[in-house]
């Protein structure tokens, strides 16, 4: 009863700071990857690529993120949080920066293989940082926040993308974004420890943060026991069947409303800054940020009122899912605004959906193997990213048609919560030693 007790009530607001903190890491890292599919247009005038060339720079992204994530999971379990992150946040602005320099194709794709696997480590760290910082009732508003990030970058962008790139070129664009990334470096560097070691963190508040008892102590999870499990191939499933639909809005929404809706990078005649592609972009980005918060605080708000953790996971999940499912019409209405409404509102259930899918691998596992099951997720997704880069590249060069590729988008996060529910339909705990 004592011991409840001291747990009633949190004392102490630092781990906020922290989920703050990796906010602005994973805004960065969405920023960086994002720069190129918003001057897609203008890039592929001045360098003359084709459809296919652009699938083939988004392909090595993917490829390399993908083969980043099987490694890297593993590899921030067993060198820490703060020296991982530290690492791949260094690595991947130089690579951003890089891609000021690019003069061809492959200098892209060499570009694009670096800043992929540098920013593998991002949510992998973050969705671990969220688990070392948080008890289990605050994990998924916490990852809901983080995961906004997201939102934020590639919201972001089209402001940054756009005006420096108007001004001054898309070169500087990719110098300027990448230069950021080592001020949010130092802010790591400064602020982040675990909450054990760091001397701004009071005994009440660790004592709220530990309140699930888990033990901390023990190996990293090894490859060979994870795939064995159920519990890791939810994850696994939940990712390849959904993080190929962030993909395509990522790496080709600015393409998507220039050729279906007829909008334009930049303003041009009396077109009017409403009929350009950067407030559209600020839109759809905009419902993401409140899907990501809502799809973390619905699920944290449920358990809160005595829900089992299994129920309200996945209750979000299918609201999620649900509202993914009007994506299926979006390439064929007639006003550009209807189209941003459809696609602002899938985003939003991607990023609720994905919010509760990280938070339940924290729910299944140990606070020590969380990053690698995070890491064979991300790197299944990567390869749904690689198939749907493929898919859409080729659709458009001998169709010039998005519509076969958003009708899976519409329908990819129903199979995904179906999926999962067949694989853990109880969420039990896995067999980990």
């Amino acid at each position: 009863m004592a011991s409840m007790a001291e747990v009633a009530k949190p004392l102490g607001r630092y781990r906020w700071g922290i989920c703050a903190l990796l906010f602005f890491v994973i805004t960065i890292n969405y920023i960086d990857r994002q720069i190129i599919g918003v001057l897609k247009p203008v890039i592929e005038e001045e360098m003359g690529w084709s459809e296919v060339d652009y699938g083939n720079i988004v392909t090595a992204f993917q490829a390399s993120y993908g083969i980043g994530l099987l490694v890297v999971g593993r590899w921030l379990d067993r060198v820490g949080t703060r020296k991982g992150i530290a690492i791949a946040i260094a690595l991947w602005s130089l690579a951003a920066c890089f891609h000021a320099a690019a003069r061809s194709v492959l200098a892209f794709i060499l570009a694009r293989i670096a800043l992929g696997v540098a920013e593998s480590a991002a949510y992998p760290g973050a969705v671990k940082s969220i688990a070392e910082w948080f008890p289990k009732r605050e994990r998924a508003l916490g990852v809901g926040i983080l995961n906004a990030g997201a939102n934020v970058g590639v919201l972001l962008t089209p402001i940054i993308a756009i005006g420096i790139a108007g001004a001054y070129g898309w070169r500087s664009a990719f110098l300027v974004t990448g230069l950021i990334g080592f001020v949010v470096l130092w802010a790591w560097l400064r602020y982040f420890r675990q909450p054990a070691d760091h001397p701004k963190v009071s005994t009440d508040e660790r004592t709220w943060i530990d309140q699930d008892g888990e033990d901390a102590a023990g190996e990293p999870l090894g490859w060979k026991d994870a795939i064995r499990q159920r519990q890791a191939w939810f994850f696994i499933c939940g990712k390849f069947f959904t993080d190929p639909v962030w993909y395509l809005f990522l790496f080709w929404l600015p393409d998507f409303l220039s050729k279906t809706q007829g909008m334009e990078l930049f303003p041009k005649g009396d077109s009017g800054i409403l009929a350009t592609i950067g407030p559209a972009l600020i839109g759809v980005y905009l419902l993401a940020d409140i899907g990501s918060i809502a799809g973390g605080w619905l699920s944290s708000h449920l358990v809160g009122r005595g829900w089992s953790v299994n129920r309200a996971r996945k209750t979000t999940l299918f609201v999620a899912a649900l509202f993914a499912l009007p994506m299926v019409t979006v390439a064929s209405v007639p006003e550009p605004w209807m189209a941003v409404l459809l696609i602002g509102l899938g985003t939003a259930a991607h990023q609720a959906f994905s919010s509760n899918i990280f938070t339940m691998i924290a729910d299944m596992y140990p606070r020590r193997a969380v990053a690698t099951i995070a890491g064979m997720g991300g790197a299944a997704g990567a390869v749904g990213g690689i198939l749907i880069a493929q898919a859409t590249g080729w659709t458009l060069e001998l169709t010039g048609s998005y519509v076969p590729i958003v009708i899976y988008a519409g329908l990819g996060y129903m199979i995904a919560f179906l999926v999962i529910q067949t694989l853990v339909p109880k969420m039990a705990p896995a067999p980990i030693r």
